[in-house]
């Protein structure tokens, strides 16, 4: 694969999910909120990641990897610069492959408390089944997927109760994806609850996101806010419209970029807000071939 990546249970987070290009080895970004760093290995993925409340309160998490496989996650907490283990916790994950791929997510606290337990049961690398384990008893989620009219359909089942549903349908033009659009649907005790529409151009860019509630008294899913996204040819955001009816805002979005096409301020308006991102990049080593 590498394991893990083929999952959406279990995520690893690379390079171009931060909004970034090439061979980045850390980005810093600030804000009048407080500050985010992200550390990424050789290969582009996630190593570190800290988030800085002020300069005394912190949250680092560290990602360790085999060969692109996500082996730990650790999460440390810290108040006052003090490294607090009570609410600090390890994610341990062993992988089974003897058979179908059986991957083992087991969630303990620094003080070795044992929390949650997870296993995911893949077949033919999709996965099909979760179940996880804790002081509280067992629960099996059921993974189905069904293909109707073109369009799949991925259902989450919890002890044989609706919990979720993703259904995915494709725009295709000459085997080319034009468009993409992703509805989930969120349900509670069976019954449906929330939902969002998700669109996506062909270069898998947000054009539209939908926000529904389920109105009980009409027994269906009623548009509760609408996002839209408008990119330049290059694919950065330009301009974001929310709202619903007359009540509609528009954001514009104005960048500065570095000598790798990668952005280090971003401007938006009518707020007058930005956020301001320092990049360090892995030496070429091409380039340090041709220097020597």
């Amino acid at each position: 694969m590498p394991l893990g990546l083929a999952s959406q249970e279990i995520r690893i987070f690379k390079v171009e999910d931060f909004d970034l290009k090439g061979k980045v080895k850390s980005c810093l970004v600030s804000t009048k909120y407080g500050m985010e760093e992200y550390d990424f290995n050789e290969d582009g993925l996630l190593s570190k990641s800290v988030t800085r409340y002020n300069d005394n309160d912190y949250d680092i998490t560290y990602y360790k990897y085999l060969g692109g496989t996500l082996l730990e996650k650790r999460f440390e907490n810290y108040r006052d610069n003090t490294f607090d283990p009570a609410s600090s916790i390890a994610n341990i994950f062993t992988i089974d492959s003897t058979t179908n791929l059986k991957i083992t997510e087991k969630i303990i606290s620094y003080e070795k408390e044992f929390l949650d337990q997870y296993e995911y049961f893949y077949t033919n690398d999709t996965i099909r089944r979760i179940v996880r384990t804790n002081n509280e008893g067992i629960d099996e989620t059921l993974i189905s997927y069904t293909m109707l009219n073109g369009e799949w359909t991925k259902t989450y089942k919890l002890h044989e109760v609706l919990k979720e549903s993703i259904r995915t349908s494709e725009k295709k033009e000459n085997d080319s994806i034009i468009s993409k659009t992703v509805l989930t649907k969120k349900y509670l005790d069976g019954e449906p609850n929330a939902a969002v529409e998700e669109v996506f151009d062909g270069r898998n860019k947000l054009t539209s996101r939908t926000k529904f509630f389920y109105d009980s008294k009409s027994n269906q899913f009623t548009k509760e806010r609408i996002e839209r996204f408008n990119y330049d040819e290059s694919g950065m955001l330009l301009t974001l419209q929310s709202g619903i009816g007359k009540s509609i805002k528009e954001k514009a979005y104005v960048y500065q970029f570095d000598s790798n096409d990668n952005w280090v301020k971003e401007i938006i308006t009518p707020d007058n807000t930005y956020k301001t991102r320092k990049i360090s990049y892995y030496e070429d080593m091409d380039e340090e071939v041709k220097k020597d």
